[in-house]
């Protein structure tokens, strides 16, 4: 009769080692991380409730981010050393996550019973508070490779038109030993940069609604600006005409008006 107990912890510990061991950092949601991935920076999801099952009570945790690039030889992924704890390859010793993975960040584990309230980011005041809690943002940090004091995991940008693969390595911070990770992500390309020269123009790449609209609003404003033109020829005549009656009216009554002068009889002595 004791053993229904302990197989349901030891089921809930296997599922939860699974969750970890099968989950795969993903991009976060567009709705929340708009223009994302950019030239130099790609938005995460953190990893909610992924760890927390497998962390003991009254130990220190913390989540490092492991990043590369996606062309990356297999046997250079490596995020341990042969004591199983986690290595702190950099950016600049990587060549960028070219020859293997460095780590970019490292940050406290999420609290799976305080989930970020997505609605919320509909409150610009709230906005920037729900996209910490909920984001990561990698590439953010365009300083800390010139930081000559800097101790901490370095977030340099990405490169452009570069996929990048990522890992969350769960790190016991009093022995630095691992204790959980995810399996790598699915390549995150980021963006590339378009010459303006290489922009297509050419109105047989717009779609045919677009050409129709444009057209009608072409019709339409040459119709508006012949009629202003027109109104004003007419104004222009129907004034020149007045002036020309006035003139006329004027010149006849003052001919009219003029008095002849009056001959003057002498008387006859």
């Amino acid at each position: 009769m004791m053993e229904g107990p302990w197989i349901v912890l030891s089921f809930c510990c296997f599922y939860q080692l699974c969750v970890a061991q099968t989950y795969r950092p993903k991009i976060a949601n567009p709705k929340f991380a708009t223009n994302n991935p950019t030239l130099t920076t790609i938005a995460l999801e953190k990893p909610f409730c992924v760890f927390d099952d497998l962390m003991s009570k009254g130990a220190s945790y913390e989540i490092y981010l492991y990043v590369t690039v996606d062309s990356a030889r297999p046997s250079r992924l490596y995020i341990t050393d042969n004591s199983s704890k986690a290595l702190n390859a950099t950016f600049q010793e990587t060549n960028g996550g070219q020859n293997g993975s460095y780590k970019a960040i490292a940050i406290s584990v999420p609290n799976c019973a305080s989930l970020p309230i997505l609605s919320d980011a509909t409150d610009a005041s709230k906005v920037p508070a729900v996209l910490a809690q909920y984001l990561i943002r990698v590439g953010d940090d365009t300083y800390c490779l010139y930081d000559p004091n800097r101790l901490e995991a370095c977030n340099p940008p990405l490169s452009e038109d570069t996929a990048y693969r990522f890992k969350y390595v769960l790190v016991d911070q009093a022995t630095g030993v691992v204790k959980d990770q995810t399996l790598w992500s699915h390549p995150i390309k980021t963006r590339k940069l378009m010459h303006p020269s290489t922009i297509d123009t050419w109105p047989g790449r717009r779609s045919g609604g677009m050409i129709v609209i444009t057209s009608i609003l072409s019709v339409l404003m040459f119709i508006v600006v012949a009629g202003f033109l027109v109104a004003v020829i007419l104004a222009a005549v129907m004034i020149s005409d007045e002036t020309a009656t006035e003139t006329r009216y004027v010149s006849q009554t003052t001919h009219q008006s003029i008095p002849r002068p009056q001959e003057t009889i002498e008387p006859e002595t």
